[in-house]
């Protein structure tokens, strides 16, 4: 059976490393035309070689920054571009992934520092509504078209030190929530990906270089990574147009709850 993604366009922010360099690879397997965006020209570049490789039908990268309005607008009129040099019946961005953001440090919020914070919140909350609001306009109506917001755990759950973090990706949960209802009527389909503990750069952001801090965070785990989520999101994108996965909670065996992780010795 032919996937409902070939030759579909798929758009993807964060594209240059863990989760979005995955999907990218993933849809591109599904012979879908990928639109890759990042701010790492390089690692975008390479990725997209990669969706070539995995079969992608078509693959293109820009630089993006989702923090800048104007980096935003930019891009999205790029990708137009590309999606109207070949016109068909059910012509249009597919699937939207708002999957850049990040976290910055684990400071208390008497520690905090506000350059951390705006960061996450410039990534992880008003990155995600300026794509929404810039993307969807391109997106077919009743032809399951969706949109996949990559959320986390810490989004549902808080934990001593991320308390911007946490409050961010409960943001990117509620403009979800919100986006449903106010695309109700559209065809358009609106997921929250949310996983729990994983080995991305991540960590590596998170904990500004610091190998060590990193390591002892997965240690004597078995943690979830890229590849597991870009399955995910692959599937749920291709549900019958008449199905909506509205949220979905991801976590490693081992990992019980945002505070009970199973290490071995």
């Amino acid at each position: 059976m032919p996937s409902r993604l070939k030759d579909k366009w798929v758009l993807i922010t964060g594209a240059s490393s863990g989760f979005g360099a995955a999907a990218s690879r993933a849809f591109g397997a599904e012979g879908a035309k990928v639109l890759l965006g990042a701010r790492r020209l390089d690692r975008l570049e390479q990725v997209t070689l990669e969706a070539r490789q995995a079969g992608a039908a078509e693959a293109h990268f820009h630089v993006l920054d989702v923090s800048q309005t104007a980096s935003v607008e930019t891009f999205v009129a790029w990708a137009k571009v590309q999606i109207s040099r070949a016109p068909t019946a059910d012509a249009g961005l597919h699937v939207l992934i708002n999957n850049a953001g990040g976290a910055q440090g684990l400071d208390s919020v008497l520690a905090g520092k506000d350059e951390d914070w705006e960061v996450m919140m410039q990534s992880n909350v008003l990155g995600v509504l300026r794509m929404t609001r810039a993307a969807v306009p391109l997106m077919p109506h009743h032809l399951g078209a969706t949109i996949l917001n990559i959320g986390s755990l810490a989004g549902r759950v808080a934990y001593e030190g991320g308390a911007a973090y946490c409050a961010a990706k409960a943001g990117e949960l509620q403009i979800t929530r919100c986006l449903r209802l106010e695309l109700n009527g559209t065809g358009i389909r609106v997921s929250s990906i949310d996983p729990g503990l994983a080995r991305t750069e991540f960590a590596t952001v998170r904990f500004k270089g610091d190998e060590a801090r990193v390591n002892k965070l997965y240690e004597g785990t078995q943690p979830l990574v890229a590849e597991d989520i870009a399955e995910i999101l692959v599937w749920v994108a291709s549900r019958p147009p008449h199905v909506n996965i509205d949220e979905m909670l991801i976590k490693p065996v081992d990992q019980a709850a945002i505070h009970k992780v199973f290490r071995r010795q």
